[in-house]
């Protein structure tokens, strides 16, 4: 017996899950504004975050959306939105691993607690790159697979290095740029270039314990606080926006090793954090400041 079978549906678009960021100044009608056009392109939010500053008068917002329409028509129709109200947005996919190039001197606890984030814990970050001044970090970028790079500075050769660090961060495609302790100081040029797509993590002991072994110079004032600071690099040393900061407590009994060794973990937490929620583009800057929708 013959029969005729009905004509398969059409499969529906793939859905991609976006993540919106804007920033314009505060009005009334902006996430109905936002909430609209996203529906309008059958957008469903899966997460939503806002902050208004009453300093600076701006409003922040961070939308996780999924939609089957293209980057194209999402990116024309934000455009448009955008000029009525004076924004600045970003649209990526959500999840997508940035592409990050680490630079470190000698000390490594940063750095391998960055590789092994993003290959254990999935940390939305691809490190393309490993830049030092030196060569110790040699043997644990290729542990990870990661290609090194060897860019010896001194005085004389600063601007040679620095130029070096601007073509691989042009050749590798970087978005992100971390200075894990990475022991000089970039040029104002250099920060200029970076700004926004550079984060230094250092101890919280300056201004207070300047140059070579603070951490025995906090131990010698006999410190109850230690933590560290992941920021923004600017030209202003150790000053760009704070992204993150942690601390442990501390006392009389522990040793100096100790300090440095609670000093390291510290600093790899905060340095962590701070990768992860600018990867997953948590982090807007408010001027000096940033808004970190967590």
């Amino acid at each position: 017996m013959s029969h005729t079978s009905e004509a398969a549906a059409p499969a529906a678009p793939a859905e991609t899950h976006w993540v919106l960021t804007l920033s314009c100044p505060d009005r009334p009608g902006i996430v109905h504004a936002v909430a609209g056009l996203l529906a309008e392109h059958g957008g469903n939010i899966t997460e939503s975050q806002q902050f208004g500053d009453p300093l600076s008068g701006l409003f922040f917002m961070r939308v996780q959306v999924t939609s089957a329409a293209s980057a194209d028509e999402l990116g024309s129709a934000l455009a448009a939105l955008a000029q009525r109200f004076g924004m600045q947005w970003s649209l990526d996919v959500a999840g997508r691993p940035v592409r990050t190039l680490v630079m470190g001197s000698t000390a490594a606890h940063c750095l391998n607690d960055l590789a092994f984030r993003q290959r254990s814990e999935k940390l939305p970050i691809d490190i393309v790159a490993v830049v030092s001044n030196h060569t110790e970090l040699a043997p644990l970028a290729a542990f990870y697979g990661i290609p090194f790079h060897h860019v010896p500075v001194t005085a004389a050769t600063k601007p040679q290095a620095e130029a070096r660090l601007l073509a691989l961060v042009e050749e590798l495609d970087v978005e992100l740029v971390v200075l894990a302790r990475y022991m000089q100081i970039l040029s104002d040029g250099l920060c200029r270039e970076l700004a926004g797509r550079a984060i230094n993590i250092h101890h919280s002991f300056l201004p207070s314990f300047k140059g070579a072994r603070p951490y025995a110079q906090a131990h010698d004032r006999g410190v109850k606080l230690i933590g560290a600071t992941a920021h923004y690099v600017t030209a202003d040393l150790d000053e760009g926006p704070i992204i993150e900061q942690d601390v442990e407590r501390v006392d009389h009994t522990r040793s100096v090793d100790d300090l440095v060794a609670l000093g390291q973990d510290v600093e790899r937490r905060a340095l962590a954090r701070a990768v992860r929620w600018h990867a997953e583009h948590r982090v807007l800057l408010d001027g000096h400041r940033t808004i970190v929708f967590r």
